[in-house]
């Protein structure tokens, strides 16, 4: 069965900083495509970072420079680093997966984490 399961988020104030962590079971990072999402209060699913094609990966314009996308394979573990955290930073973030090589809508993705809120105040 594949699961994937989401926590390191909270309640920070602006500026500060959070890292979000997505294990995975039932399929090995490597072999799979993660990507970040988030959803505001009021917003659709934002595609936030996936960990790219050939290396390279993907951030959104709202968060480039200030959030980081890195995995573990010996964990099965993607991370999302954030730092200078905004208050418009405000969601819940999930972590998405997909064997596709090329997903980057959300369809794309088969599997989903329950997702983490992340609060951040001013």
């Amino acid at each position: 069965e594949v699961q994937l399961v989401e926590s390191g988020g909270g309640s920070v104030q602006a500026g500060g900083s959070l890292r979000l962590s997505c294990t995975a079971s039932g399929f090995t990072l490597d072999d799979s495509k993660m990507a970040w999402y988030r959803q505001g209060p009021g917003n659709e699913c934002e595609l936030v970072s996936h960990n790219g094609n050939d290396g390279g990966a993907y951030y959104a314009d709202s968060v480039k420079g200030r959030f980081t996308i890195s995995q573990d394979e010996a964990k099965n573990t993607v991370y999302l680093r954030m730092d200078s955290l905004k208050p418009e930073d405000t969601a819940l973030y999930y972590c998405a997966a997909s064997r596709w090589c090329c997903a980057l809508i959300p369809t794309d993705f088969e599997f989903w984490g329950q997702g983490t809120q992340v609060t951040v105040s001013s």
